[in-house]
């Protein structure tokens, strides 16, 4: 499974990075409708979220559909040139012609990679606004609602859409954006700098470590739920650096549009993430009884082998083997001192572990 960039054909002209305060503001929106997805940043969202009105509160709610799981493409930056101010991008948001609108929201709204009417038949036939609005409501019931807005009155949901971004970007937003633009800046620097130095596959592996370059360089694939392959060129690619994403890596691929990738900044990736096949060592490798209760004495002082095996009772090339399995899944650290080789477990690792099963899930 996973997402497959093909870069046959892309040259440097089609590959495009800059910032986006809306697509970072749209970040900061999703950590706030999951807070639980993101432990890392919950002192930030209680914060956050004792600043703002319960009105503000409740549109957010209302309008979380757009960003609590699919991110809505309408959010991101629909053409050139990037770097846009924010009250520029909502201009632009404001100008889409509705057709287009309501085409990017109605796929957001669903917030699933299922087919969606054409936008022309949800604004002239009632008969596919209504099976549209069943589809979302299957969904949940705060879709269906947002659904039965969209096609009810577009025009007054997109003025819904653009005063409450405006008052976020008023009540908090224009803070944070002050705080992260000069390091999100530094960030498109390095990538471009990097893109003209290293290649844009090696970059574009490196903006996540579950990424697999193939052929010779010219596919690059993310470890997704979703399973596509999207060639990049002539058909542009827009790499947008991001505080507030980790720990996802959010494509994009609405077809006549640029695709989309939003990345980490290098600065913000807590933490590496695992693959999944590691991430299944791990677990494998406390499945065991056997190896769970080696783990409880290796949670103590430092301890060799042959003391280990002498506790358990085992043959040191049985109590090896074990440590071997546990080392190779990265549960323990081992260490030479002198004629011994000293072993204890990777508290560390072992505490981060339910946050990588989590992180694993979600990207």
């Amino acid at each position: 499974m996973g997402i497959t960039l093909n870069l046959q054909r892309a040259q440097p002209a089609d590959v495009h990075v800059g910032r986006s305060p809306l697509a970072e503001l749209m970040s900061v929106l999703h950590i706030m409708a999951e807070p639980d997805h993101h432990p890392e940043a919950q002192r930030w969202t209680h914060r956050l979220g004792t600043a703002i009105s319960p009105s503000l509160a409740h549109e957010m709610s209302a309008l979380s559909p757009l960003w609590a799981r699919l991110r809505c493409r309408l959010l991101f930056p629909l053409g050139l040139p990037l770097d846009q101010p924010f009250e520029d991008e909502l201009r632009h948001l404001e100008r889409l012609p509705l057709e287009e609108f309501v085409g990017l929201c109605s796929q957001g709204t669903l917030g699933f990679r299922e087919a969606v009417p054409p936008a022309r038949s949800l604004l002239t036939d009632p008969e596919s606004a209504e099976r549209y609005v069943a589809q979302c409501e299957r969904r949940s019931f705060r879709r269906g609602e947002l659904a039965h807005d969209l096609v009810a009155s577009p025009e007054a949901l997109r003025g819904r859409l653009l005063c409450f971004l405006d008052s976020c970007a008023e009540t908090f937003f224009a803070t944070e954006w002050r705080t992260v633009r000069d390091r999100l800046e530094s960030s498109a620097a390095r990538v471009r700098t990097d893109i003209r130095r290293r290649g844009l596959a090696e970059v574009l592996a490196g903006l996540s470590s579950t990424a697999v370059v193939s052929r010779g360089g010219s596919r690059v694939r993310y470890d997704k739920l979703a399973v596509a392959e999207i060639e990049i060129g002539p058909r542009p690619l827009f790499l947008i650096p991001s505080v507030h994403v980790w720990p996802h890596l959010i494509v994009k691929d609405e077809k006549s549009h640029p695709v989309v990738l939003q990345f980490a900044s290098q600065e913000d990736r807590t933490a590496d993430q695992l693959t999944q096949a590691e991430l299944r060592a791990r677990m494998s490798a406390l499945a065991s009884l056997g190896r769970m209760e080696l783990c409880r004495h290796l949670l103590g002082e430092p301890i060799t082998t042959s003391e280990l095996a002498q506790r358990l009772g085992l043959a040191d090339t049985q109590v090896s083997r074990t440590l071997r399995q546990l080392r190779e899944a990265g549960l323990i650290e081992s260490e030479r001192e002198g004629k011994y080789v000293y072993h204890r477990l990777a508290t560390s690792t072992l505490l981060r572990l339910g946050q990588d099963v989590l992180a694993t899930i979600m990207r």
